[in-house]
């Protein structure tokens, strides 16, 4: 019972921490901050949450994250010019216009020409500038899957910069999420701590054997 009560308590405190964090996140990223491509690149973020402008998406450089046809998401590098060699900003995306336009180019069309004809009429698609609204990638999780997504890139040889910022388009601060870790870890403790007192009243309440 002892051993169980440590686990609870144990368990509730994580979910208690995720919770705070999470909220704390969300108090401090109420809009996302517009911020030019060149102030990110020079002087970083002051907040997580981002709506990145006058950016250029290069999808030429584009890698899938999954590595098979079935693709979950792709990064893409965000770049101040469409001529600019070092990547600084890498983009997190799953949206699916992208993806299929991604699949298109590289699946649908086999010979030169196909793949110049499809460029004519896609090219602003694949250098065209754009704002990115996301969130930075951060947390022990997150920085751990930012690692393989850095080594991911680095094997196709493209010039990624040591501190390459990570942004994942389309995520917001998770406000709920942290409500409800918060309210379930806070309930968990009480339960934890009251349950060892109700037990230690009830056995001073029983009369003993005679």
């Amino acid at each position: 019972m002892r051993r169980f009560r440590y686990t609870l308590i144990a368990v509730c405190l994580v979910l208690l921490f995720l919770g705070v964090t999470d909220l704390i996140l969300w108090f401090n990223n109420q809009e996302p901050q517009p911020i030019r491509i060149e102030t990110l690149e020079q002087t970083g973020a002051s907040r997580e949450w981002l709506q990145v402008k006058a950016g250029y998406q290069d999808l030429d450089r584009a890698i899938s994250t999954s590595g098979s046809v079935e693709m979950e998401a792709l990064l893409i590098p965000l770049v101040t010019h469409p001529d600019q060699d070092e990547i600084r900003i890498l983009v997190e995306t799953r949206k699916p216009q992208l993806l299929q336009l991604f699949q298109d180019y590289h699946f649908l069309t086999d010979t030169i020409p196909e793949k110049q004809a499809f460029r004519r009429e896609h090219g602003d698609e694949f250098k065209g500038q754009r704002d990115i609204t996301g969130m930075l990638v951060a947390g022990i999780i997150a920085r751990g899957n930012q690692q393989k997504l850095l080594k991911l890139a680095k094997e196709t040889d493209l010039n990624i910069a040591d501190d390459v910022i990570f942004l994942s388009e389309g995520k917001e601060p998770g406000k709920w999420r942290g409500v409800f870790f918060t309210v379930i870890g806070l309930l968990g403790l009480f339960k934890a701590f009251t349950h060892k007192k109700s037990v230690a009243t009830t056995v001073q309440e029983t009369p003993a054997d005679s």
